[in-house]
């Protein structure tokens, strides 16, 4: 039989317990730095301790900036993700703060609403994380939102492309996929697939668009590259190797895919089409998450930094306010066992 719920106490029941104003015994529980003679204070925790009251955590952030940094992002299940928030969380309490998360499935109206309800509990910092806030197609709600938590005294920190006046922290995802394919290329690889994701994400945008300077670079035909948007997920990377390989693979010797998530489910599906990996056609993928090196074979693939993008969004949040930083991190190239390569290259970790 289920236990009926514990009455709520209030810092009203206390102070009328204590016999002692609201202010007073707020200045006790609160932690105010403003002293209270020490009888008074005796009382109020006196009188908090037989009733059993707890400190309601999220009004008191609404009356004062908190320790928090909120954290939203497109979505939480992506194992990139999962690095980069457990990366700021380490961070996050090395400083004496920590991180809250909300998801909102990059939807315009769910972000700009999301951001409007934590202005109102007043967490120190924001930083967004979505592939989606680009030049002229971020939600004009989510700007105003963003510019009216700044004015009143919040920092924002993007980690993505932008050209908003905030924080920024981006990968260098056009130099990623450019190294990735100057590599195919030096691996003689002629005829390419690019698994691209999504046609609206500018990230997947550049990195597609450095795959195809780096093969063009090395020699290979535009017209021998072929881009195949699909899912970005590992059902998105199945479903479109099995149609090219339904299609008979056209020749194609190499498939570079846009993310690791994509370029595992491409794995899969290869196999499932009976085809052989790397022997009859290459994987390789970008950002070089744990499963990378744990499938088989190996994903050749592009490491990003990012649990420093992290770390780095962090210390943007919690350092001094001043003119919008930018950085840029670089990936590098781990080559695995997933993709047939010339002499000159060796395997990596």
């Amino acid at each position: 039989m289920p236990h009926a719920a514990r009455p709520t106490v209030t810092l009203h029941d206390v102070a009328a317990a204590a016999g002692v104003s609201v202010s007073t015994a707020s200045r006790v529980l609160g932690g105010s730095a403003r002293k209270v003679a020490p009888e008074y204070e005796a009382r109020v925790l006196a009188a908090a301790a037989t009733l059993r009251y707890t400190v309601d955590a999220a009004a008191r952030a609404m009356r004062r900036a908190s320790d928090s940094i909120a954290l939203v992002t497109d979505d939480l299940t992506t194992p990139s993700m999962g690095l980069v928030v457990a990366a700021m969380e380490r961070e996050a309490r090395t400083a004496g703060a920590f991180v809250t998360v909300s998801a909102t499935m990059g939807a315009p109206e769910r972000q700009s609403e999301t951001v409007r309800v934590l202005r109102s509990l007043r967490p120190r910092a924001l930083v967004l994380t979505s592939s989606r806030y680009l030049a002229g197609r971020i939600d004009d709600r989510l700007t105003k939102e963003l510019v009216a938590y700044e004015r009143e005294g919040g920092r924002v920190v993007i980690v993505g492309h932008t050209d908003m006046t905030f924080d920024s922290i981006n990968f260098d995802n056009f130099g990623a996929g450019r190294s990735m394919g100057a590599f195919a290329a030096k691996s003689e690889h002629r005829r390419v697939a690019i698994f691209a994701g999504a046609e609206d994400l500018q990230n997947m945008a550049d990195r597609t668009a450095g795959f195809v300077e780096g093969l063009r670079s090395g020699g290979v035909d535009e017209r021998d590259v072929r881009v195949v948007h699909c899912q970005v997920s590992r059902t998105g990377g199945f479903e479109a190797a099995k149609a090219l390989a339904g299609e008979g693979m056209d020749g194609r010797q190499a498939v570079l895919a846009v993310n690791d998530t994509i370029a595992i489910g491409a794995l899969s599906g290869f196999r499932a089409a009976g085809l052989k990996v790397p022997e009859d056609v290459s994987v390789t993928g970008i950002d070089d998450i744990p499963l990378a090196g744990d499938v088989v074979p190996r994903l050749t693939t592009v490491a990003l930094p990012l649990a420093r993008s992290g770390v780095e969004a962090i210390r943007f949040a919690l350092g001094k306010a001043g003119t919008a930083r930018r950085l840029t991190l670089e990936g590098r190239l781990v080559v695995r066992e997933s993709a047939l390569v010339t002499p000159r290259h060796q395997y990596g970790r």
